[in-house]
């Protein structure tokens, strides 16, 4: 058996922490109204029935795990996927899904 270098840990680790960022319903469905394009947190915020606290962290999550970026225009912040390929993974989860 070979043993995992320290960069296929580093790796593991980081595709570990993509996963559980989308492991909350709410972080799914920011990701997916993203999917449509960069939106404002005041829009996201109207979206979803939660505190502008709460959200915060899920988008923070969802920023840390380098799945989203923000930018800051004047006194309003956007988020937009950096992460593209994810909408793929989701897509492919959906499809299995739906065979069931």
């Amino acid at each position: 058996m070979r043993r995992c270098t320290k960069l296929q840990k580093l790796s593991v680790q980081k595709k570990s922490e993509i996963f559980k960022a989308l492991g909350h319903p709410t972080r799914l469905q920011i990701v997916e109204k993203l999917a449509d394009g960069e939106q404002c947190v005041c829009h996201l915020l109207e979206m979803f029935d939660v505190e502008m606290s709460t959200l915060s962290r899920h988008l923070s999550v969802l920023k840390n795990a380098e799945i989203v970026i923000d930018e800051r225009r004047g006194k309003n912040i956007f988020y937009r996927l950096r992460c593209f390929c994810i909408l793929d993974t989701i897509e492919c989860m959906e499809k299995v899904l739906a065979e069931r």
